[in-house]
């Protein structure tokens, strides 16, 4: 059995790097602590419920630099809006994944936005 120790001192939060030639690059995509959830769903229950705004979240929440520390803060916001709307939900896809965010979290979103976008966004989790 573990003990609290063990627990308490183990690395549990993984990072994908997510290849984006349009940027340039590539995005570390990080699991979010207890407190960054919370701080995320807080952030989502006050927010306007848009999908683009659901993603953007997201990668305020997740996007990270090789030293861990995150790469946007919700002042940039606004500008993560301008960026494509395909790059974007398609980085935001690996930070649902990883963060057990499935269909039905986007769907909500999706639902709550006043200009849904019609047909699937392509971020079903895939089968396990």
């Amino acid at each position: 059995m573990l003990t609290r120790e063990q627990i308490l001192s183990a690395n549990d939060l993984t990072a994908e790097d997510v290849d984006v030639p349009e940027w340039g690059g590539s995005v570390r995509i990080t699991v979010m602590s207890g407190a960054a959830r919370d701080a995320f769903q807080g952030q989502m229950s006050a927010s306007d419920k848009s999908i683009s705004y659901f993603h953007n979240s997201l990668l305020v929440a997740t996007a990270v630099g090789e030293d861990g520390a995150p790469l946007f803060t919700v002042a940039d916001m606004e500008a993560l809006r301008t960026k494509s709307a395909a790059v974007v939900t398609r980085v935001a896809n690996v930070a649902e994944r990883l963060n057990g965010f499935g269909a039905k979290a986007v769907e909500t979103a999706e639902k709550n936005s006043e200009a849904a976008p019609s047909g699937s966004s392509g971020s079903d989790s895939p089968a396990s």
